[in-house]
């Protein structure tokens, strides 16, 4: 079921509990009914305890005053079951009986809305009502149900035009006479239909608001959704390479919220499918300069005798084989740094203390050989972050294996690691040729190589210092290259990482 179909439903569900006062209209119509049953044996029965106590010939005259004062008509028959008198006959007739075929539309429309809400709110049958051709006491249902009783009875029935009938029996005490009464309640119909038109009514409204609410929902919630899921299809299918999601800055809720961060995750996903494919393409580009210098010295191995040539060869094609090992063993770090630092739980790392100890393993391994590092070490606790410690060591040896290479004999290194407000700032500044401004950003690129002239070809990758951008980034850092802090000759690597509370 789409979106718009569901707030359809919701909205009309509320109707349909709106509509359930047509059942206690229903109710509401049968204690009226109820009632008026009630009253008409009351005045059945004061009619003929009256009747009882007057003269034969004033009963006539008191027979239409009860007529005329309770807006009924009053029959009265013998023993034998003849009609002896008739409010009718003997006055004007308190009410008239219509027939619905004189009536205007409305009122068809009226009965047709009663029988269409009796039949939803499952209402009883209610028999019709018709005058006997012959008018005598058998044929009236009410009188034959009273027997030798006495006690007034009464029903109701339904005119032509839907109108109640209400029709009481009585006899009097010594069962000569039985009286009938007899009243057209269309005030009962007449109230019952004026406020079964309100809720009709009311209804209407509400469902016509009800459905445009629901349209200018759908309108405003899933014509933007719908927007954004071709925009998502499109990037997905790849159609058009330049496809962004679109941010909608002119919302301010929920789904413009939603679509500047698809927009955004697009942006971002795009940016690194970017980034993978250069990547591959720098790879490529990489290896195979050590293949093609490989395959020249194999080749090369097949057509000279020379012992010393083929030690030559031999040479050359085993460093290619360790500069190729070198650079797959970089590349498939650099690859994994991304995706490790998504899954790693971070833990607190003091840097001050992890640096010191990183000098220390390499003092052991003789790494730091022709030149002196100064470390000014940090109070404990001071330099505390929230890290991955592998990863954050690894950013910092490639950047001591970097002022290493480009530092000249006996050359100084100095570390610096200071707490600054929410960070800490970790400086690490050679004495080597600096770092031209013009190329500061350039040499965190994938493979960018600009090695000191001495050294051996091949022993680095162009790597590292990419690696250790993307490590510090992904602890929300930052990392640049800058000049020296007392504005002497060399290079300077300033990391700032969040703090760790």
């Amino acid at each position: 079921m789409s979106l718009t179909s569901r707030i359809l439903a919701v909205n009309v569900l509320a109707i349909a509990l709106l509509a359930g006062s047509l059942f206690y209209l229903n109710n509401y119509r049968n204690r009226l009914t109820e009632e008026r049953l009630a009253q008409a044996r009351l005045q059945m029965s004061i009619v003929t305890d009256a009747m009882k106590f007057v003269e034969q010939e004033r009963k006539a005259a008191l027979l239409v005053q009860f007529a005329n004062h309770l807006d009924n008509r009053i029959r009265v028959y013998d023993s034998q079951g003849s009609k002896t008198l008739d409010s009718f006959e003997l006055a004007e007739p308190t009410y008239q009986l219509i027939d619905p075929s004189t009536e205007p539309w409305r009122k068809d429309a009226a009965r047709f809305l009663d029988r269409s809400v009796e039949y939803i709110v499952f209402s009883q049958a209610i028999e019709p009502f018709s005058e006997p051709k012959i008018d005598v006491a058998e044929n009236w249902p009410s009188l034959q149900r009273l027997g030798s009783k006495t006690a007034p009875v009464s029903t109701v029935k339904y005119a032509e035009d839907r109108t109640p009938v209400i029709i009481a029996g009585s006899k009097t005490e010594d069962g000569t006479e039985s009286i009938l009464l007899t009243s057209n309640a269309r005030d009962i119909t007449r109230i019952v239909r004026a406020e079964r038109s309100s809720v009709v009514l009311v209804m209407l409204v509400a469902a016509i608001v009800s459905i445009l609410l629901s349209l200018f929902l759908a309108r405003t919630i899933v014509r933007p959704i719908r927007k954004l899921a071709r925009a998502a299809l499109r990037v997905r299918m790849g159609r058009e390479p330049e496809m962004m999601i679109p941010k909608m800055p002119e919302r301010r809720d929920e789904i413009g919220q939603l679509a500047r961060a698809l927009s955004d995750m697009s942006g971002a996903l795009r940016q690194r499918i970017d980034a993978t494919e250069a990547f591959a393409a720098d790879v490529t580009h990489e290896i195979k300069n050590p293949l093609a210098s490989l395959r020249s010295a194999l080749e090369g191995l097949g057509r000279v005798d020379d012992p010393n040539l083929q030690s030559q060869l031999l040479t050359v094609a085993s460093d290619d084989v360790q500069r190729i090992d070198r650079l797959i063993n970089d590349i498939s770090d650099a690859s994994r740094v991304d995706a490790e630092l998504a899954r790693t739980k971070f833990e607190r790392v003091d840097i001050g203390g992890m640096i010191e100890q990183l000098l220390a393993a390499r003092e052991r391994r003789e790494e730091n050989v022709s030149v002196e590092i100064a470390y000014a070490r940090p109070g404990k606790g001071v330099t505390t972050i929230m890290g991955d410690d592998g990863r954050l060591e690894r950013v910092f040896s490639n950047l001591l294996d970097n002022a290493v290479s480009f530092s000249p004999a006996n050359g100084l290194i100095e570390i610096m690691a200071t707490p600054d407000g929410d960070e800490v700032i970790v400086h690490i500044s050679d004495q080597g040729p600096g770092i031209p401004s013009e190329q500061r950003g350039s040499i965190f690129k994938r493979f960018h190589s600009d090695r000191p002239a001495e050294e051996e070809f091949g022993k680095h990758s162009g790597l590292g210092l990419a690696i250790a951008k993307t490590i510090v980034e992904g602890h929300e850092g930052q990392i640049r290259a800058i000049d020296r802090l007392d504005e002497q000759q060399g290079a300077c690597f300033e990391i700032r990482l969040p703090k760790g509370y």
